[in-house]
């Protein structure tokens, strides 16, 4: 552990998480920079692009948001012209999101930044290691921490 982490946080599973979280965060912002997207922007441009027009819902519950995070998420997006939204032509309560054409040539070039993000870290990590904390990440996204009534 190193000296300047306190030892109550080694205690709580939120706080350790929370500060790796944090740690990686920086570091892929860091090297995305160039781009000028912070890596939660990159991210949600990769998902708008493979969910094909994806549903605004659809996004919110694979990255585990509200949907008002998420609509303050994408504001930067749309601002500089990189995703539009619109109506579902089935049903127009439906809010879809598509990447511009510009949105396209931003994605590619942050793209480019990400890969070296992701090669560092697995080299730093461990490429099997990397995988593993993916997995286990993965896996604790999918629990169901939902608390018994009160009775």
């Amino acid at each position: 552990m190193p000296k300047d982490t306190l030892p109550g946080l080694t205690l709580c599973n939120n706080a350790m998480l929370r500060r790796a979280a944090r740690k990686l965060g920086q570091f892929y912002d860091d090297v995305l920079a160039p781009s000028g997207l912070k890596a939660t922007q990159q991210g949600l441009l990769y998902q708008i692009h493979v969910g094909g027009e994806p549903a605004m819902g659809a996004i919110a519950a694979s990255l585990i948001m509200d949907l008002s995070a998420l609509g303050h998420t994408l504001k930067p997006l749309i601002r500089d012209g990189y995703v539009e939204t619109f109506s579902d032509p089935d049903d127009r309560r439906i809010k879809r999101v598509r990447l511009t054409p510009q949105g396209l040539v931003k994605l590619d070039e942050a793209m480019k930044l990400w890969h070296v993000a992701q090669q560092r870290f697995e080299d730093v990590v461990g490429k099997d290691q990397a995988a593993k904390l993916r997995a286990a990440l993965d896996d604790i996204a999918a629990l169901d921490f939902d608390l018994p009534p009160a009775g």
